[in-house]
């Protein structure tokens, strides 16, 4: 019965403290590196699986060490930048009394530096990722802005086109350009599939099984 009351008193005071607004910025960056943890190992952990279990060699021990490793690293890449991130907004809302748009893109900037500085697979990966997003955020913002007119017709089909022209000529004639993962994916599309020798490696495996 004791511990069962100092259990409720101890819940007791830590929602006490998260309830108090003083302390609120502070908690924020703490919840925000909860989440970036969260996050990074739901997003990495079933891509890792995947790939690593459709084009990755060895045994099964180095294929779930190399899952592990890479959703270990996403997971506190995204929690290290999301803490400094929340951490960087929140002192320079504090030294100049009030949030302003150029404080997002400082504390960004020094956490990409910092946390996806480093040239690495992962990190290469989430930064390809964003720089998609942010390409199209910043055409639609310049439609909204006046800055480009407005297309009179829905120009993602072009987009398209000049997308999969340009990947597949670099894969084809400049394929070390292209980060591994995505080589490996367009290998098993393309090259694979002008290789076979019967039956079995035409239609129910990709490759010949090793003959043991």
């Amino acid at each position: 019965m004791g511990a069962e009351t100092m259990l409720r008193t101890l819940l007791y005071t830590v929602n006490s403290l998260l309830r108090q607004r003083r302390y609120q910025a502070a908690l924020a960056v703490v919840k925000g590196f909860r989440n970036g943890a969260v996050y990074g190992a739901k997003i990495r952990a079933p891509h890792a699986l995947v790939m690593t279990f459709l084009f990755r060699s060895g045994s099964l021990r180095e294929k779930l060490k190399a899952i592990f490793q890479a959703t270990y690293t996403h997971s506190k890449n995204l929690a290290y930048f999301v803490f400094t991130y929340k951490g960087l907004m929140a002192l320079q809302s504090r030294i100049q009394r009030k949030k302003i748009p150029v404080h997002s893109f400082l504390a960004a900037c020094i956490g990409g530096w910092l946390v996806f500085g480093e040239n690495n697979n992962i990190n290469s990966q989430i930064n390809m990722y964003l720089l998609s997003r942010i390409l199209f955020g910043l055409s639609r913002l310049a439609v909204e802005k006046g800055y480009i007119p407005e297309p009179k017709q829905d120009p993602f089909p072009l987009f398209a086109a000049l997308v999969w022209g340009i990947v597949l000529w670099l894969f084809e004639y400049h394929r070390h350009t292209l980060q591994p993962s995505l080589q490996s994916s367009m290998t098993y599309l393309y090259d694979d599939s002008e290789v076979w020798h019967d039956v079995t490696d035409f239609l129910v495996y990709n490759k010949r099984p090793v003959s043991k």
